[in-house]
């Protein structure tokens, strides 16, 4: 990861190091509560709302190359569940470890002699710029990867109903009497045939003419 023009220490999830020095084996312990910033999460499926209050517990070492920071995150999570579509929440919890390097060390801890241009080799690092480093983007990644990628509201939740949308979680027996279309046809045809045989019984069907007519005729 390239440096960035300058980090602000004002910013919750800005960090200064100054501290904590640079001597091997140092250890320094944090904790700090701040507001969650936009789009803290999975957009559209589950996040931490904005400004909704975040725990974090750090432990920041000195390690030759930089700082090994290692910790974990606690929030309340918001979503929607992918089955039944009604809102849901759950605790998060999302543990992560990142080095963040010196920017004038190299991987084994020394000084560089000379800058060596090698920016396929920063892009994936993250380095501490006068003492500070940024964890933001470190915590992003983290709660990503703790929550879930299809979120649902009970483990066994039946989802929505097909034909009507009704939740089936709440009602487990409700159904709907299937008609094959191929059969609609034969349906009306011996609807009509009952109908008929009904109006025979009731004695609604028409008598037979008297003999002496149909000779007439």
């Amino acid at each position: 990861m390239a440096l960035n023009a300058r980090l602000d220490h004002r910013k919750p999830l800005v960090f200064d190091t100054h501290e904590l020095g640079r001597r091997p084996g140092a250890l320094q312990r944090l904790t700090r509560e701040f507001e969650a910033p936009q789009d803290l999460g999975i957009q559209g499926v589950i996040g931490v709302p904005e400004g909704a209050p975040v725990e974090l517990e750090l432990r920041l070492e000195s390690v030759m190359e930089g700082v090994l920071v290692t910790g974990t995150a606690r929030a309340q999570a918001e979503g929607e569940c992918v089955r039944c579509l009604e809102p849901l929440e759950l605790e998060l919890e999302a543990d992560f470890q990142e080095m963040f390097s010196y920017p004038d060390a190299d991987d084994r801890g020394r000084p560089k002699a000379e800058p060596v241009d090698d920016a396929e080799e920063d892009e994936d690092r993250l380095f501490i710029e006068d003492g500070l480093f940024d964890l933001e983007p470190v915590l992003r990644d983290a709660v990503v990867l703790a929550l879930p990628m299809q979120p649902v509201c009970q483990d066994d939740c039946l989802g929505l109903c097909s034909e009507c949308g009704a939740r089936l979680t709440d009602d487990p027996d409700h159904h709907h009497d299937a008609t094959d279309i191929r059969w609609a046809a034969l349906q009306g045809l011996a609807g009509s045939l009952e109908d008929g045989e009904k109006d025979e019984m009731s004695g609604e069907a028409p008598r037979p003419a008297p003999a002496n007519e149909k000779q007439e005729k």
